[in-house]
């Protein structure tokens, strides 16, 4: 993780899944986590390809790491994909992974209580109670059934009352807990489920309350255009864009640029969408302001993220997708269950 010193002794939630895509959910169990749990921070471990899902309508890894940063906003929470750089494709990879190079940190593995039941499909689930302290937390209709499946009853004498989760931590492995918190009902599956399909039909609409898609009558190149010339316009600075075409369903290009200043960011955006609404492009979505340090202009064909430049080094969008398209699909292994 960028800027974890090797020898932290932080207590460390991680979170790990496809985040496809990231929701309130995620966040939820988060904050919770370092609540009940007293963690220092969590990390988001985006999974560049799930070995128990399809890869059927999931989005690119950058745009994934992308949106998940935008919606976690906490300095507590750092979003990232370890396993594109650590090799790993197994959860009891990534954790020995990550154990080893930090050697002195109290890792807690997080997941919703929903995920008990799959365990016994995780590659190595019983060296991953081994491994590591688990926390699960509740999720709407899932709590009894949870804790009826067959991994938790296999490791029922290693779990701690939830008054004791603080003791988590730094609790020696095998050792899990169940957090009866409040619950929350999002769910990336729901989402995938109701959010319409990209389509180019003109005048088409979203299946709901009256929301048209972005207009589309303009050839994306168009936009594209118009976007560069704002920007440059603006002074923004090192403006890169990415072919998301076949690549991505929400979009056609993604463009990254920078201010000087949380300022000038804001500035950037603010007449970049008002640019793009005078062109005739009505469903533009601004996200970030409140900050500066990043926005998000999104206009349909065309995404725009306008960073300062200190966090467009350390979040890396250009290198994320880089190292995506370089990764080699590895092969699964035949004789051995996948986990999540």
């Amino acid at each position: 993780m960028p800027g974890v010193p090797r020898d932290t002794r932080r207590r460390i939630g991680l979170l790990g899944g496809s985040f496809n895509p990231a929701h309130e959910g995620h966040r939820h169990i988060s904050l919770e986590a370092m609540k009940r749990l007293d963690l220092d921070e969590v990390w988001w471990l985006v999974s560049p390809q799930n070995p128990l899902k399809s890869d059927d309508g999931m989005e690119p890894l950058a745009t994934r790491v992308a949106r998940a940063r935008q919606l976690a906003h906490h300095p507590r929470i750092r979003v990232d994909a370890p396993e594109l750089l650590l090799g790993t494709r197994y959860t009891l990879d990534t954790v020995r992974e990550l154990r080893r190079l930090y050697p002195h940190a109290h890792f807690v593995w997080l997941m919703g209580a929903d995920i008990l039941p799959q365990l016994v499909r995780w590659l190595g689930w019983r060296e991953l109670f081994e491994t590591i302290p688990i926390a699960a937390f509740a999720r709407p209709g899932w709590s009894y059934a949870a804790l009826q499946s067959a991994a938790p009853r296999a490791f029922a004498r290693y779990r701690l009352d939830a008054g004791q989760a603080r003791r988590l931590a730094t609790a020696a492995a095998p050792a899990w807990c169940f957090i009866p918190s409040r619950l929350d009902s999002h769910s990336a599956t729901a989402i995938r489920a109701v959010r319409p399909r990209r389509s180019r039909a003109k005048g088409k609409t979203i299946p709901g309350p009256t929301r048209a898609l972005p207009d589309r009558s303009k050839a994306p190149g168009d936009q594209l255009a118009l976007v560069r010339h704002s920007l440059e316009d603006d002074k923004a600075e090192d403006i890169v864009v990415i072919d998301l075409a076949g690549k991505s369903s929400f979009a056609d290009y993604m463009v990254i640029a920078s201010g000087r200043s949380n300022r000038q960011v804001v500035a950037i955006a603010d007449h970049l969408a008002e640019r793009l609404k005078q062109a005739g492009h009505r469903h533009v979505s601004v996200e970030g302001k409140s900050v500066g340090d990043w926005v998000l202009v999104d206009s349909g064909d065309v995404v725009v993220h306008i960073f300062r430049p200190e966090p467009r080094a350390f979040y890396a969008l250009e290198k994320m997708w880089a190292l995506e398209s370089e990764a080699a699909p590895r092969p699964a292994r035949a004789s051995r269950r996948k986990r999540a």
